[in-house]
């Protein structure tokens, strides 16, 4: 997380809020996603430098989407065996 008053540092911030929302529901139950997450963060917080930022909320951004892309293919799978069954 960026050092206060740094203009990336609402961008961050709403990153992690989505990232901890996501992880509240992670399909495989066994993955410590919250832990990971906050020592994530942790672990950056001393960046200052707006490339080295950049580069870690765009690898942020990709956890996002492969999260929920992960959200939509359980999501898929879970309606297709309730179809089968139905069917």
């Amino acid at each position: 997380m960026p050092p206060l008053g740094h203009h990336l540092r609402p961008r961050a911030i709403g990153l992690y809020k989505t990232l901890h929302r996501l992880g509240r529901e992670y399909p495989d139950p066994n993955y410590n996603f919250i832990p990971k997450l906050r020592s994530m963060f942790r672990k950056n917080a001393h960046l200052t430098d707006d490339k080295e930022i950049l580069e870690k909320l765009e690898i942020g951004e990709f956890v996002r989407k492969e999260t929920e892309a992960l959200y939509s293919l359980k999501k898929y799978r879970t309606l297709r065996k309730r179809y089968v069954a139905d069917a």
